[in-house]
């Protein structure tokens, strides 16, 4: 005899069931995966400027105590500000908040660069950006500028924003040991730029200038522009 009808519709049910625990199970472990690989990247983008500058400042403060010994302080306490602003970065990193615009990392990277001995071409206002863009060139700006400090020992650094795209130029070693150089060898921090960049439908390009130092443009579509789905 052949099987019933309705044991057949039971057992197709039963086989769809089992395949959607197994998608929703899969589709839980994507999410979580995604999740931590976005949390790291958020951790290495927000703490590798603040890292940055707090041993920056502690080296400023360590020069000046010889000399200027109220500045020295004052350079401390804007090291323990920075300790704390990191501790909080760290939490809205985890808890998926993370709060960072154009405004403030122009006003994070003038600072950095001042204690740094960098003279900086910045702008006063990046009124030029949309608000589709402004956390993105604001990532963008935090790891150009605190490679600017980290590797390219400049003298001067410049950054051009437009409603579509930002520009960071520094007169450092280039492409003897400039910024740019993690760009070609996919540093971890460049490559998670490369990632929002890309998520966001545009390009990063980064190059040495002649005679010397670095280039790092990332560009962006106008938004009437964009393929229909893409934020």
């Amino acid at each position: 005899m052949g099987r019933h009808p309705t044991c057949g519709a039971f057992a197709e049910i039963a086989a769809t069931n089992q395949a959607l625990v197994a998608a929703r199970a899969e589709v839980a472990r994507l999410a979580s995966e995604a999740e931590r690989n976005r949390i790291a990247r958020d951790l290495h983008d927000l703490l590798g400027h603040s890292l940055t500058a707090i041993t920056v400042k502690s080296r400023l403060a360590q020069r000046l105590a010889v000399k200027d010994v109220d500045q020295a302080v004052a350079e401390m306490s804007a090291v323990e500000t920075l300790s704390r602003q990191a501790l909080a970065d760290v939490r809205a990193a985890v808890s998926g908040y993370r709060e960072v615009t154009v405004t403030g990392e122009l006003a994070r990277g003038r600072e950095l660069l001042r204690a740094a001995g960098v003279v900086a071409d910045l702008p006063s206002a990046a009124d030029a950006v949309g608000p589709d863009q402004r956390e993105l060139f604001g990532w963008v700006l935090r790891e150009g500028l605190t490679n600017v400090v980290r590797h390219a020992r400049a003298a001067r650094c410049s950054v051009l924003l437009t409603a579509t795209s930002v520009e960071i130029r520094d007169d450092g070693r280039g492409a003897a040991g400039g910024p740019g150089a993690g760009l070609v060898g996919g540093g971890k921090g460049l490559t998670g730029l490369r990632e929002r960049v890309a998520a966001a439908g545009g390009t990063v390009e980064a190059g040495p200038l002649d005679p010397r130092g670095w280039r790092l443009l990332v560009t962006v579509r106008p938004p009437d522009s964009r393929p229909e789905g893409t934020t």
